[in-house]
């Protein structure tokens, strides 16, 4: 999509049907604002839906208090994007420009109409995710942060934002609009910051507090009952999720980070079904992110399950803030983590160097520079072709003696053509070498050692299961993947696993879909039923 403000309006100019109207006029109440009233405000809770019915409405840039954009919204219009869908907090501030009256229907009333009217959700959830991905496109959101290139601790909340899709916009230190925005709000202009809105200094900048400010961290009601809990959002759990939202099933879905998991930092899947031109993995769970949340499935991100126990009922599952819920079933979705190396300084530079992802966010902080990806998989070999458009040049470290056993040919072809990779096989990574950053590596291999300047290392080796919550409760295998019959189901009649975390799975994106579709009829059978062997 291109970044106009053309595009915006153009998303937002399919009417709802008659029959929609009077739906949600039976929703709501007829409701009047007059020129500059606030309709929703930014990193306010998303509290009602509004349906203008007369007048004009604007979206404001709440860092620069001017007009987001050239466009309004007028009758048969609406405003919202997809947190309130998600719960959180809203991303956009929309006023009235001349006096406006306009539909107010309840966010629960609402969700409940989108469930019920698939033609109505069909056009609001569309509209939601076009504005989503235009205000991350635009660099006009209200979540601003300085020094990120330069500043550990703004750079993790940096890639928190990018990873759970948050619009933001950033400036290095010492840039004009840095130094302006440390004197608005009275902070050093030599150090690293985010700032909320126009003026709002968040005082504990880390992932989690941000979570909470824009309502990420969502707290699940303690003794909330579900007929499955699906742990992990990448491609499996989100395809269960789909599935068990379109069976009627009340599902929640629990990821410690992000939705997408490992498959959401893949650059480009290129051979996934029905996306000829490849698609970015990112792109792929936010897409089945949209579809499971239009069926009412449930998120809590960024939220970890502590423990499960057994009962009557199904499972009592604590997250890690307490609260514990009821589940007549679990799907394990929670997939595999690339291993650490035995490195000396490796946790050290994490954040400052060291990644396990090739996003665009980190394609940024090697721009110009050398990246050096260990790994022979397909997915450091997609992150070697991505790298290598933004790095000066792109080293690809492999252990083995060639790329064939664990990587797709036509990966392997790409590499060898692009002059910007070069292949270093019976290699490995001895060192680390910088001070605040990663500033270069000690490679060695057959030659001896040779020191390698380089911006960034991926780190894509290896697989570990994320299962150590699940140790006593099923079967594990040797290496800690869980073990399961034909149908998914693991030793504990009711928790079924599907995806990389499986033993003996296929790990592909499509194989992983495929088992989180297929598993929810078996979670079905255990719900309708209360089979206890199902």
């Amino acid at each position: 999509m291109e970044s106009s403000a053309v595009d915006l309006a153009t998303y937002t100019r399919t009417p709802l049907a008659d029959s929609h109207v009077e739906r949600l006029h039976a929703l709501g109440d007829i409701v009047h604002f007059a020129p500059g009233d606030t309709i929703v405000a930014f990193g306010a809770p998303n509290e009602a839906f509004f349906y203008i019915l007369t007048g004009e409405a604007a979206a404001w840039d709440e860092v620069t208090g001017q007009l987001y954009g050239a466009a309004t919204l007028g009758p048969t219009q609406f405003t919202g994007e997809m947190s309130f869908l998600t719960g959180g907090t809203a991303m956009l501030t929309n006023r009235a420009v001349t006096p406006l009256t306009a539909i107010r229907v309840p966010r629960a009333a609402m969700l409940q109409a989108l469930a019920d009217i698939p033609e109505m959700s069909d056009i609001i959830v569309t509209v939601f995710a076009a504005r989503r991905r235009r205000l991350i496109e635009s660099g006009q959101a209200g979540l601003t942060l300085i020094g990120s290139d330069t500043d550990r601790a703004i750079r993790r909340v940096e890639a928190f934002a990018a990873q759970n899709r948050i619009p933001y916009r950033a400036h290095p230190i010492g840039s004009a609009e840095a130094r302006t925005l440390a004197l608005r709000c009275g902070i050093p202009a030599d150090r690293g910051s985010v700032i909320l809105g126009e003026s709002t200094v968040l005082p504990d900048p880390t992932p989690r507090s941000l979570a909470r400010y824009f309502g990420l961290d969502l707290a699940v009601e303690e003794g909330a009952q579900f007929n499955v809990v699906i742990v992990g959002a990448g491609p499996a759990g989100l395809a269960a999720a789909v599935y068990a939202g379109a069976e009627g099933l009340r599902a929640l879905v629990i990821d410690e980070l992000a939705v997408g998991g490992q498959a959401a930092t893949s650059s480009r899947i290129e051979n996934y079904m029905g996306f000829p031109t490849g698609i970015s993995g990112a792109d792929l769970c936010a897409r089945g992110e949209i579809q499971a949340l239009k069926f009412g499935t449930r998120f809590a991100v960024p939220r970890r399950v502590a423990a499960v126990a057994q009962n009557s009922a199904g499972f009592a599952v604590t997250l890690d803030d307490g609260a514990t819920v009821q589940a007549q079933s679990i799907v394990v979705a929670t997939g595999v983590q690339y291993r650490r190396l035995p490195l000396a300084r490796l946790e050290e530079f994490e954040g400052a160097g060291v990644s396990y992802a090739a996003t665009e966010l980190e394609a940024r902080h090697v721009q110009g520079r050398n990246a050096v990806v260990i790994g022979g998989g397909n997915s450091a070999g997609q992150a070697a072709m991505f790298l290598s458009r933004r790095a000066a040049h792109v080293h690809l470290v492999v252990r083995g003696p060639s790329l064939a056993a664990s990587m797709s040919d036509y990966l392997i072809e790409r590499i060898r053509k692009n002059d910007a990779i070069t292949l270093h096989f019976h290699a490995e990574v001895t060192a680390l070498h910088g001070d605040a950053a990663l500033d270069s590596i000690t490679l060695r291999d057959r030659n001896g050692e040779t020191d390698i300047p380089a911006a960034g290392l991926f780190v894509m080796v290896g697989a570990a299961p994320n299962t150590d919550w699940l140790s006593g409760l099923v079967d594990l295998d040797s290496k800690g993947f869980v073990v399961t019959d034909d149908g998914h189901a693991a030793s504990t009649p009711g928790i079924f696993a599907v995806g990389d975390v499986r033993a003996g799975s296929i790990k592909r994106v499509a194989s992983a879909v495929g088992e989180g579709s297929v598993v929810i009829s078996r979670v079905w059978d255990h719900v309708a039923t209360g089979d206890r062997s199902a």
